[in-house]
């Protein structure tokens, strides 16, 4: 800190203040005038007020204090280079003060080298300097800090800046400020070394450590030679045989980590932050284990070859601790027998706070297997559950959890916000917490997941927000943000007999219908309602045309859960490509179902019937397995149909099921026509074609960790009939195998059932059955761009009659997708699939299946196949 200095000019003074030599002491002075020098950009007077000086005051010359706190304030403001107080000149007790100062620079600009420009736009966010403003030394130690901590969130740590400083010959008083930047190599982190870890493995506790991976490695030198807090010798060559470690897969593993890692696709940079996190981590980790007492004695991070660092910890685990006695307090709604059962903790448990916390509800438990959420789903919004620490005994902690249940609480009003094209009542009809009825967490979930399965909005932002009154009630408001749902389907392909086939489609899933003749509601069309109106074109031009139109209407009437849908088809296939009026098949109808939801066993359930008729016309055509190559055939059927839709949302399930049975038929014409079918034509005998019919599907999707989620489903349909003299209908049939695309089969009249890795391989089946087991990892959840990758594995066959089913002998193949979803587009989908059950041994060797034969790429565009 600069020390006060008065300066005295000597040509300028008026007087000249005596020296120490020549006066007995300090004399006391009245100010009676200030003034500036050096002032270019500041104002006078605010210079003057901050040094606390002003004109009246009394000081004493020499050594007064307050001229000494006058500069102290002045170099305080940090706008300064050079700061001075003088006497301009002294008359009898009056004294003129003369305040000298020199300004900062201010920045006119600046810029980077040794970078990208991205990068400096990145960083023009970061460091936040302003044009005009005066340059300090602390902002400019900020300023380098800031690149710093961007370069090492990038994994960059030995970052290297140099700050220069010119002046600009265009500004008075400014300088240029230029950041020379030296990146280097991006810094992987080596190897983490833990030492003190008895009874959880190296291998286990940095699974834990979620932000900071060592980095992939294939050498024959060992990454874990060195240490700077020792090493516990966990390693040898010796141990692993005599351990039989070469028995078990992860002591193999572990073995080979130190030369061999396969984790190249994992981001092994140095993060400071998500360190400190890992850090924490691994307490939780052993306080699961019943160490409550760990703790991490000693870390270091040190720089080893090629730029990398090594972290070394080390952990000083204690003793393990037991549950004791756990007791209830304050519970009077649930006993202790009722409430200790369902906390599901014994006396000489493992210690385990977190599964404690999971229990009683201080973590939400997904499953809402916990004491909070059955206090709440019974409307207690104000109960409070509190686990106390009341003895320990050596090693065993005894529990007291005391409960204030409170009152149950009703719902208030329930409010809607942030549906911009979505009519309130579309979504109010979904809801299951209404005005009145007792409080219940359960009820919001499922409201939650009920708005979420609209495919209106996005579930990510579907948030429910319970408001508290003081009168006992509460008001609940759900959150929404609108999404596209319309889809626009498009495809082409080339190859086969047919060369070329295109396919058109357009779904609005928002529709309203009594919008159509309010053009100010259409987006493109009248949206709203929450309808579906989807229209369907394929062809491949003259060969092969057909057009799907449907309209489905949620809630007939506005009142209740019943959903009716209309639909029209009409396809047309020609066998003969010169004249489609020689060959062909052709079938024109239509139909209506009515579906309704149903509250038991519970309101996931969904009853449909529906009532179908189509007119199949045949000209010459062969491509059926009966002798039914020409005339009419008449399709009138019913079908009944019972689903459980418990999905937590569309687009990516992590919990929940779609399970299905349906019982399609018609008539029995021949038991009451009085015909003996056995003698009759094919045309007569299937004029009216007869079966019953069977379908069941089931999906199950549950979170396994984290965002990874388990698929399972299993398919299998039956088609029967009632005459053995008319046999099998020559529709309602199934295909197995193939992508699943059914226009691309140019068939009528069959259920396409898909299978990865396979070509079609049955074509007029009467039996299927088919499984399939997917692992699914997102890699994007936004509701505009949503992604996600899949590995799998299915199994599945087809049997032209019952006496051939064998549910055993199923062709079987695994590989990997991916699934694209837009707003727009909907469903966009790749999968590579191996045949297991193509691959054919040859014993003598001479010919071989290649990889290439057993293998197929599908692609799949606006749906999933069967």
């Amino acid at each position: 800190m600069a020390q006060a200095q008065i300066a005295v000019p000597g040509a300028q003074a008026k007087s000249v203040f005596p020296s120490a030599e020549t006066v007995s002491g300090p004399k006391e002075y009245t100010i009676a005038g200030i003034s500036t020098k050096g002032i270019n950009y500041l104002e006078e007077d605010l210079v003057i007020a901050v040094t606390g000086l002003s004109v009246g005051k009394k000081i004493k010359l020499p050594g007064d204090e307050s001229i000494s706190r006058a500069i102290r304030n002045l170099w305080k403001q940090e706008l300064f280079s050079d700061v001075n107080i003088a006497v301009d000149r002294i008359l009898e007790d009056k004294v003129f003060l003369v305040i000298n100062i020199e300004e900062r620079p201010r920045l006119s600009r600046w810029n980077y080298r040794g970078i990208r420009k991205g990068e400096a736009q990145e960083l023009n966010k970061k460091i936040n300097l302003i044009k005009s403003k005066v340059l300090t030394d602390a902002i400019k130690k900020e300023s380098v800090v800031r690149i710093e901590k961007y370069f090492d969130e990038k994994g960059y740590s030995n970052v290297i800046i140099k700050l220069r400083e010119r002046p600009d010959t265009l500004l008075v008083n400014s300088v240029i400020l230029t950041f020379d930047i030296t990146v280097g190599k991006k810094t992987k982190i080596n190897q983490i070394n833990i030492v003190g870890n008895e009874h959880a493995s190296e291998a286990r506790l940095k699974r834990t450590m979620k932000g900071t991976k060592e980095s992939g490695r294939i050498s024959l030198h060992r990454a874990d030679d060195y240490s700077v807090l020792g090493s516990d010798n966990k390693r040898s060559f010796g141990k692993y045989l005599k351990n039989f470690g070469f028995l078990s897969v992860s002591k193999t593993l572990d073995a080979l980590d130190p030369y061999f890692r396969p984790k190249f696709l994992k981001s092994s940079k140095f993060n400071r932050e998500k360190y400190e996190e890992d850090k924490d981590a691994i307490l939780q980790y052993y306080n699961t284990l019943g160490y409550r007492d760990a703790n991490i004695s000693k870390d270091t991070i040190y720089n080893v070859a090629k730029g990398n660092i090594n972290i070394d910890l080390r952990v000083n685990e204690g003793r393990r601790y037991y549950f004791g006695d756990i007791k209830w307090k304050g519970n009077t709604k649930y006993s202790d027998e009722t409430l200790t059962k369902l906390l599901g903790i014994k006396r000489g448990d493992i210690y385990d706070q977190e599964l404690l916390a999971r229990r009683t509800g201080s973590i939400p438990d997904a499953a809402g297997q916990d004491i909070s959420s059955l206090y709440m789903d019974d409307g207690y919004l104000y109960f409070r559950i509190e686990p106390m620490e009341i003895s320990i005994d050596n090693d065993t902690i005894n529990y007291e959890i005391r409960i204030s249940e409170g009152s149950q609480a009703t719902i208030n009003n329930v409010t809607i916000e942030g549906n911009d094209r979505t009519n309130e009542r579309v979504i109010r009809r979904e809801l299951r917490t209404l005005p009145g009825a007792k409080f219940s967490r359960a009820d919001i979930i499922n409201t939650q997941r009920r708005i979420a399965n609209l495919g209106f909005f996005n579930p990510e932002k579907t948030i429910p927000t319970p408001h508290p009154r003081p009168d006992g009630t509460v008001d609940i408001n759900y959150a929404v943000e609108e999404k596209s749902s319309d889809q626009l389907q498009m495809s082409m392909g080339f190859g086969g007999g047919v060369k070329f086939y295109g396919q058109i489609g357009v779904t609005f899933n928002n529709f309203s219908l009594r919008n159509l003749f309010k053009p100010k509601l259409w987006d493109p069309l009248p949206v709203g309602d929450g309808q579906r109106f989807a229209v369907n074109y394929s062809s491949n031009g003259l060969t092969y045309n057909a057009l799907n139109v449907s309209l489905t209407e949620p809630w007939l009437g506005g009142k209740k859960p019943i959903s009716l849908t209309t639909n029209f088809i009409y396809s047309k296939y020609s066998s003969t490509l010169s004249d489609n009026s020689k060959s062909f098949i052709k079938v024109v109808g239509g139909g209506m179902t009515l579906s309704r939801q149903v509250k038991w066993p519970d309101d996931n359930f969904v009853v449909s019937f529906g009532l179908n008729y189509q007119n199949y016309q045949l000209q010459n055509y062969s491509g059926l397995i009966t002798d039914f190559t020409n005339g009419f055939s008449n399709n009138l059927y019913a079908k009944f149909s019972i689903q459980r839709y418990s999905l937590d949302q569309p687009q990516y399930p992590r919990n929940g099921s779609d399970i299905s049975f349906s019982f399609q038929f018609t008539p029995p014409y021949s038991t009451f026509s009085g015909i003996d079918y056995s003698q009759v034509d094919a045309e007569r005998k299937y004029k009216w074609v007869e079966y019953h019919k069977y379908r069941f599907k089931a999906d199950w999707y549950k979170t396994i960790y984290g965002n990874f989620v388990f698929k399972f489903s299993a398919k299998m349909g039956f088609l029967g009939y009632y005459n053995p003299d008319i046999g099998l209908s020559p529709f309602e049939r199934f295909q197995l195998g193939g992508d699943g695309l059914s226009g691309q089969n140019f068939f009528i009249g069959r259920d396409v059932i898909s299978q990865r890795g396979y070509d079609v391989y049955a074509q007029n089946a009467t039996i299927f059955n088919k499984y399939v087991a997917e692992i699914r990892y997102p890699f994007s959840l936004n509701p505009t761009t949503t992604i996600f990758g899949l590995i799998f594995a299915d199994a599945g066959n087809a049997w032209s009659n019952f006496g051939a089913f064998n549910p055993t002998r199923l062709n079987r193949d695994v590989g990997v997708g991916v699934r694209l979803y837009l707003p727009m587009f909907g469903l966009l989908g790749l999968d590579y699939g191996i045949g297991l059950d193509r691959y054919q041994f040859d014993p003598t060797g001479q010919t071989k299946t290649s990889l290439k034969d057993m293998s197929k790429i599908t692609f799949m565009l606006g749906f999933e196949p069967e």
